[in-house]
């Protein structure tokens, strides 16, 4: 099995055989960038794991506008409250490059929720720091202003795509200066005078689809 899987939560928590098991039990999901996953008000119920690519989570509101919820990379985990409360889906997936995921049914899942309970524990772990997260996003959007939130979007990304280099780190993300705006929750003008801004002080470079994040500190201070 894919090392990386081990990462996941619905892995971790199971030995090499039992986790080769359950990923044998699961169906793999090709995706060419910009197919869609699934829509937001599908019926869902079947979680998935990342293992190539990135995915992210959109919603759209009654008047058109987009939001993003978030940009997933490999070993991460979503879909998973279908499998607990199945209902409409409440997000869109749709893939930001190419991608492989691999999915699990209810039906799959139901026999090592009771057979094997460390994985519910991770499970039930993975959805109260999805909730933790997602309140944490709440108190951002409320308290924080939008230079502030764009540095901090920029700190979560390189937590998981960054790769460090000589003059910082390198973090392609893949968005489009658009999809950067709607992670934050604020237009692309205000969102592109904040880089700017971060730019013209020397804490970040702006490339293609990517950010060389020089000076890591301060827009960590600039997101509090």
């Amino acid at each position: 099995m894919d090392q990386d899987l081990f990462g996941a939560p619905l892995f971790a928590a199971l030995d090499i055989d039992a986790a080769n098991a359950l990923r044998a039990s699961m169906i793999e999901v090709r995706l060419f960038k910009g197919d869609v996953l699934f829509t937001e008000g599908d019926p869902g119920d079947r979680l998935y794991v990342i293992t190539f690519g990135k995915i992210k989570l959109g919603h759209a509101s009654g008047d058109g506008r987009e939001s993003l919820l978030a940009v997933l990379g490999p070993s991460e985990m979503f879909g998973e409250l279908s499998l607990f409360d199945p209902g409409p889906r409440t997000s869109t997936a749709t893939a930001v490059t190419d991608a492989t995921v691999i999915g699990l049914g209810h039906d799959q899942l139901r026999p090592w929720l009771t057979g094997r309970p460390e994985v519910a524990e991770a499970l039930l772990q993975a959805l109260a720091q999805r909730l933790r997260r997602t309140n944490f996003t709440l108190g951002d959007l409320v308290f924080s202003d939008v230079p502030g939130r764009v540095a901090r979007a920029l700190i979560d990304l390189g937590e998981k795509f960054g790769q460090p280099s000589s003059e910082g780190l390198n973090v392609t993300h893949d968005l489009t200066q658009e999809e950067l705006a709607q992670l934050v929750g604020a237009s692309r003008e205000t969102v592109n005078k904040a880089l700017a801004d971060f730019a013209s002080r020397g804490w970040l470079r702006l490339e293609s689809r990517s950010v060389l994040l020089i000076d890591q500190e301060r827009l960590a201070r600039r997101s509090r």
